[in-house]
């Protein structure tokens, strides 16, 4: 069953085209990480006024942008496990019987 699934995904280039998709989201995730937290670093700036004067206001902080990096890291992850499964032979290992036996002429 997986074995038709690899091949058709193969073959009609479909899995290469996901392949491109998923790698461009991990891009997408990637520059999100580092944009996050400047847009939570602005949008705090714009509403200091509308926000509580007893709490102090909570600077450039990188913890806006953990989703992201965790999104990013889990589908670069499965793109990986994909690319792996779709388009690398895994790799056979003689046995010492076929090594020993000299070859036929």
């Amino acid at each position: 069953m997986l074995d038709r699934l690899k091949s058709a995904l193969v073959e009609s280039y479909v899995g290469a085209v996901a392949l491109g998709y998923m790698l461009a989201q991990c891009v997408l995730h990637f520059a999100n990480v580092f944009a996050y937290p400047v847009a939570g670093w602005i949008t705090r700036g714009e509403y200091k006024d509308v926000t509580t004067h007893g709490t102090p206001m909570v600077g450039f902080t990188f913890r806006d942008g953990l989703p992201e990096l965790v999104r990013f890291v889990l589908l670069l992850a499965a793109w990986f496990f994909l690319v792996r499964w779709l388009y690398f032979k895994p790799v056979t290992i003689a046995s010492s019987s076929t090594i020993n036996e000299p070859e036929a002429s």
